[in-house]
């Protein structure tokens, strides 16, 4: 019996193992499959899969080769501040997810927002609501 069971799950492991990865399944890639390095590029692009890296305990997907080795060289140079939340729901004191199509570059600093009437709300005092959001994301980060 058990060595049915240890050739049932050989089997499975090599079977899984042989599959190719489906570049439509998003599932646990970061910032919802956007390459980063484009915002700074000012042409925001979906990533491949094929010019993948795995950072900060997300697989993170470029348009290229290059931007991929970009990124890596620095990545916090351009990954999303506030792990891709939105910014101006970071300043208010709590999380709520970033969108990739509404964002805003500060400094060479992407900052992502729920939606458009949040970035709006942010824009209003931007030095101070950056400075309220970094504040507030040592408290509510880990949640």
């Amino acid at each position: 019996m058990a060595k049915k069971l240890f050739a049932a799950i050989a089997m499975a492991a090599t079977t899984a193992m042989v599959l190719p990865a489906s570049a439509a399944n998003t599932l646990g890639t970061a910032f919802a499959g956007y390459d980063p390095v484009t915002y700074s590029q000012g042409t925001p692009t979906q990533g491949k899969a094929e010019f993948f890296h795995h950072w900060d305990g997300a697989l993170w997907v470029f348009s290229s080769e290059e931007n991929r080795d970009t990124f890596k060289a620095d990545p916090a140079a351009y990954a999303p501040q506030f792990d891709a939340y939105c910014a101006w729901a970071a300043s208010q004191g709590y999380k709520r997810p970033g969108d990739p199509n509404v964002t805003q570059m500060v400094d060479g600093k992407l900052y992502t927002f729920v939606h458009e009437g949040a970035r709006k709300k942010w824009q209003e005092n931007i030095a101070k609501h950056i400075a309220d959001g970094e504040a507030n994301w040592v408290r509510i980060e880990p949640f």
